[in-house]
């Protein structure tokens, strides 16, 4: 491992504490470097407080050294006013004359434009060092920008003859994962904008779609409803978490509630979609029922699928869906349950 590529995976690093809080914003990291020492670290906190290479540069107690430093950072360094002033400038004022970065900023208010006003001040620029490691780190942020929709993330709990759901005629779901596969889910939900369900999931399971296992913050909760048809006593219209129902029926919005009206046409998945854009909502974790998966698969619109395995059968019930194993990326198991992971290679 090179110089580069040791400094860029500390800004990797360093990026990676701001999950879960820098939405719509990527995560990213930047350290400075003075002669072989790093002099100042830092990464965005937050959506709308300072970015990366701010904080890094706040850090440097003797900022005389930063013109004689190499700032390194994992996302091309802004260069628009938007609730923060541009990086890029920032970086011109305190003449540092070289800048090393991993990958290329591809919203359209950026896409090169910070590097071109840093060329364009003399300071060399070095970019595209540990690229994949980068893409992977704001896989969120990059298909948002790139392919624009959200990034999907489809997960389902199966039992191991291969059932997401059992017949019982009780009106209640089976919970098929352990606990501490309950805890890991709710780690990923605090992950994600936003958190999807169908009607019937969220007329059998009366979830909360919350992340009350893990210290995060909740996803936005997406359910669809045709016809509105769900009872307001459920669980997903008590107010407590911001909550979006997409249906074909006019309705009034009410706290923390918000309908919006499309057509439930062979274009639904699209009408979704648009419609999160619109709102920017750069994530989705779908988690049920299997007519919702059967429509992402169907129209091989998603990234990623993490399947549970439990170790329960049921007598009969609704098939899980089914993914071709060739997309299998990974597996780990948590006590007695089977995780898999697996990750959509298509090009759009």
């Amino acid at each position: 491992m090179n110089d580069y590529e040791k400094y860029i995976k500390r800004c990797l690093e360093l990026a990676q504490f701001g999950a879960g809080n820098t939405s719509p914003n990527p995560m990213v990291g930047s350290v400075i470097v003075h002669h072989d020492k790093i002099i100042g670290e830092g990464w965005h906190q937050k959506a709308g407080e300072p970015h990366a290479e701010v904080n890094a540069i706040n850090s440097v107690k003797d900022k005389s050294l930063l013109k004689e430093s190499t700032l390194y950072v994992s996302l091309e360094p802004c260069s628009h006013y938007g609730k923060t002033p541009p990086c890029a400038d920032l970086i011109v004022s305190y003449n540092i004359p070289k800048v090393v970065i991993c990958n290329i900023d591809p919203h359209e208010k950026v896409a090169g434009k910070g590097i071109h006003r840093m060329k364009n001040a003399g300071i060399e620029i070095v970019s595209g060092i540990l690229e994949n490691e980068g893409e992977e780190l704001n896989k969120r942020f990059f298909t948002f920008h790139r392919k624009k929709r959200p990034y999907i993330i489809l997960k389902w709990a199966q039992t191991i003859d291969g059932l997401i759901d059992s017949d019982n005629k009780s009106g209640k779901g089976e919970w098929i994962s352990n606990q501490y596969s309950k805890v890991l889910v709710h780690k990923w939900r605090s992950e994600e904008d936003a958190i999807m369900i169908g009607t019937n999931t969220a007329m059998k399971d009366n979830p909360m779609l919350n992340v009350r296992e893990w210290n995060g913050k909740n996803p936005i909760r997406i359910v669809l409803d045709k016809t509105l048809r769900l009872p307001k006593n459920l669980n997903v219209f008590d107010s407590s978490i911001e909550t979006i129902v997409f249906t074909e029926k006019e309705n009034p919005d009410s706290k923390n509630l918000r309908y919006i009206k499309i057509k439930f046409d062979n274009n639904l998945l699209n009408n979704i979609l648009h419609n999160l854009v619109e709102l920017n909502i750069q994530s989705i974790f779908v988690e049920g029922g299997g007519m919702l998966f059967s429509l992402f698969l169907k129209n091989n619109i998603w990234d990623e699928a993490r399947i549970i395995i439990g170790d329960k059968k049921f007598r009969g019930g609704v098939k899980a869906p089914m993914i071709d194993p060739k997309y299998l990326v990974d597996e780990k198991m948590i006590i007695n349950d089977k995780i898999l992971f697996l990750k959509n290679d298509y090009l759009d």
